[in-house]
């Protein structure tokens, strides 16, 4: 049990000792039919603690504290206050990083290194970042031309109550994502965290608590995506919906919320291309790879699950990847010697081992992996895996969402420039280049919204997020997230 991990801290330990209750209005409560769910532990399936389920009254009864604070007590409070606020929140997870990134890596699966390097440090950063934001939000005066005399000048307003869903692969850092820009912008939260993954939320929420936020301002409601979801995308006091997940649940919402003309970001799924060109640094190589497709067991939306690599090199490069694929250690979490944890759940692992068979009877090349990976626990892992393919697999068409590469030969630039692109999705890609000129070249060709050049996986709070094609609607980080949580409004004043 992960529980009597010797690396686990009392904090943590305790926090996971009872039942967990969602946060509505500023009170701790169960959901309205008491209905509650298990969350479980990915590296042995066994159940970890229950969570309360909510359902639509429950969503009902947020957003309703959403409004209410957001006409209250919220609407009254100063810029400046509000900026205090974040920062004092973005203190507290900073003061609570080492339980945070416990909690994360308990009930993801993810090696505790990764959630102590990335996703609560990211968290943080985000939080500082849009607290900066607050005060700087101006409109602008405008030289109209109508005659007679005006002062015509706009304003940026939020918009109200803001409706967060989150997925299960990184669910403290995306809510950050969502939550830092609306409230930066003065409007109030109902979030739903995956029933997969609720934890670190449910934490987030009691310092958010200790921070100061006024009750209502912030609401935590978990529970499943058919029920609690479907009830907050479709609640008439929802003016915006910010949505991380699948691209058919994506294109779900945005199909109900034009019954509203809901106003909608969507961030979805992606088959991202991870180029190779010829003068690559060869050790570069190996470990832009490595980052692109085992990072996080590979349940990342922007995963470089296509590899392309030159003919002339093929042989060797996959070869030196399967060779430190091998080597990866996987185990429990929470373990600091981990480098690859568990799936996060049984659904997943089958759905990853579904599409492993798929490429064998399709024909790729089983170059490694390919199987469950009993030695490493009871719970849900899989080996890194490596096929060498062409593109009409099945597996390099689909996003796996999971620890499995495909290595794909070219012979031209052009070639793979136009075999990158030949796909629906479009969130990110990455090119690896000794020559800069070249790889800027090629970044400008490829459709994708975030393109690195020699580096895989890098993120920052000012740096904007997003797909083209089927991999969403808007951005999130930076300056452009802001535009997603407010209304820009124009008056005009008669002067005479």
């Amino acid at each position: 049990m992960v529980l009597e991990s010797e690396w686990i801290s009392p904090e943590v330990r305790d926090f996971l000792s009872r039942p967990r209750p969602m946060l509505i209005g500023g009170r701790w409560q169960d959901s309205a039919d008491n209905q509650r769910l298990w969350v479980k532990d990915p590296a042995s399936g066994e159940n970890l603690v229950e969570v309360a389920a909510g359902g639509a009254e429950d969503i009902d009864r947020a957003v309703k504290a959403a409004d209410k604070a957001f006409n209250g007590r919220w609407s009254r409070i100063t810029p400046a206050e509000r900026a205090r606020l974040l920062w004092k929140l973005a203190d507290l997870i900073e003061e609570h990083a080492q339980e945070f990134s416990e909690i994360e890596s308990i009930n993801t699966g993810k090696p505790i290194t990764e959630t102590m390097l990335a996703d609560v440090p990211l968290t943080v950063e985000h939080f500082r970042y849009f607290a900066g934001w607050v005060t700087k939000l101006t409109g602008e005066t405008l030289p109209v031309s109508a005659p007679g005399r005006y002062l015509a000048y706009t304003r940026r307003e939020p918009l109200g109550v803001v409706g967060a869903i989150v997925p299960w692969n990184f669910p403290l850092m995306i809510a950050s994502w969502k939550i830092a820009p609306a409230l930066a912008c003065g409007n109030t939260v109902v979030i739903k965290p995956s029933e997969i993954t609720p934890l670190s939320l449910l934490r987030l929420g009691e310092l958010a608590q200790e921070a100061g936020f006024p009750p209502g301002v912030l609401n935590i409601v978990p529970g499943f995506g058919h029920e609690a979801g479907r009830a907050l995308v479709a609640h008439p006091g929802v003016q915006k919906i910010s949505f991380t997940g699948s691209t058919r649940v994506g294109r779900e919402i945005m199909v109900a919320a034009a019954d509203r003309f809901t106003r909608v970001s969507l961030e979805l799924g992606g088959k991202s291309p991870n180029i190779v060109l010829p003068d690559a640094n060869p050790e570069s190589v190996v470990g832009g790879a490595m980052m692109g497709i085992f990072f996080n067991q590979g349940e990342v939306c922007c995963a470089g699950s296509r590899l392309f690599v030159p003919k002339s090199q093929f042989e060797r490069v996959v070869s030196d990847v399967a060779r430190r694929a091998k080597v990866i250690h996987q185990g429990l979490g929470i373990d600091p010697s981990t480098e690859m944890g568990p799936l996060v759940s049984e659904a997943q692992m089958e759905r990853v081992l579904h599409y492993i068979e798929s490429g064998k009877r399709e024909g790729a090349e089983l170059v490694v992996g390919g199987e469950r990976n009993y030695e490493a626990g009871g719970g849900y892992f899989v080996r890194p895996t490596i096929f060498a393919g062409t593109d009409n697999l099945t597996i390099a068409r689909e996003e796996i969402f999971g620890p499995v590469l495909t290595a794909l030969p070219y012979e031209d630039l052009d070639e793979v420039v136009r075999r990158a692109n030949d796909t629906p999705y479009g969130l990110a890609a990455a090119v690896w280049t000794e020559d800069i000129r070249q790889g800027i070249k090629v970044a400008e060709k490829l459709k994708a919204g975030t393109v690195w050049i020699n580096g895989y996986n890098l993120l920052d709070a000012t740096s904007p997020w997003g797909g083209f094609k089927a991999s969403g609607v808007g951005r999130e980080m930076g300056s452009y997230a802001l535009s997603h949580y407010t209304e820009v409004k124009s008056t005009w004043v008669n002067l005479g």
